[in-house]
């Protein structure tokens, strides 16, 4: 079993995966919902569920998505397990659900999710903390990105902050939609 890591978010032409002005109702920011809205190319979602062993996501991201997410998870009805990286468990968590709280580090963590997800892929979908965090230590196979056409001009940057020095991408996929122009690269080593 050998699982593939990939880094999979969705950002602003100018690098930033949610806007400003974040709050508990808006956590994506003003107007940053956009950065969802490729999701309703159901074909092209159902593909990437369909390849999904696990998830990996921080705290803040499942705080943030739960009331969306519901007891199934960000894969929906195909309720993959979904392994939170936290200090702490919450107190309460949907009865039924795919989530699975880890306290002891991304590499805990991706143990995890490696060991259910078999040879299927474990994506690691942020918040950009976490990214950055699975980005430095080198556990990232792939980088799939969705690239809104917006530009948001400030907000959470994905890679800003990174001190990666540079990597070496491999194209794998490209593909566009009106909402959206899905990129895939495999991180050379």
């Amino acid at each position: 079993m050998n699982a593939t890591v990939v880094f999979d978010t969705s950002m602003s032409l100018d690098g930033y995966m949610a806007a400003s002005h974040r709050t508990i109702d808006q956590p994506l920011g003003d107007g940053g919902e956009q950065l969802h809205e490729w999701t309703q190319d159901t074909d092209y979602l159902a593909s990437r569920i369909e390849q999904l062993g696990a998830v990996v996501t921080g705290r803040r991201n499942y705080d943030d998505s739960i009331r969306w997410w519901g007891a199934d998870g960000p894969s929906g009805p195909a309720r993959r397990p979904v392994f939170v990286l936290t200090h702490t468990a919450p107190e309460e968590v949907p009865e039924g659900g795919v989530y699975h709280f880890v306290t002891d580090g991304i590499e805990a963590a991706l143990a995890q999710a490696r060991e259910v997800a078999g040879d299927g892929v474990v994506t690691v979908m942020g918040g950009a903390d976490v990214a950055r965090q699975y980005l430095e230590a080198g556990l990232v196979d792939e980088l799939s990105i969705h690239v809104v056409p917006v530009l948001f001009g400030s907000g959470l940057p994905v890679f800003q902050g990174l001190d990666l020095g540079h990597v070496q991408l491999e194209q794998l996929e490209s593909r566009e939609s009106p909402q959206a122009v899905h990129l895939r690269y495999r991180v050379r080593r």
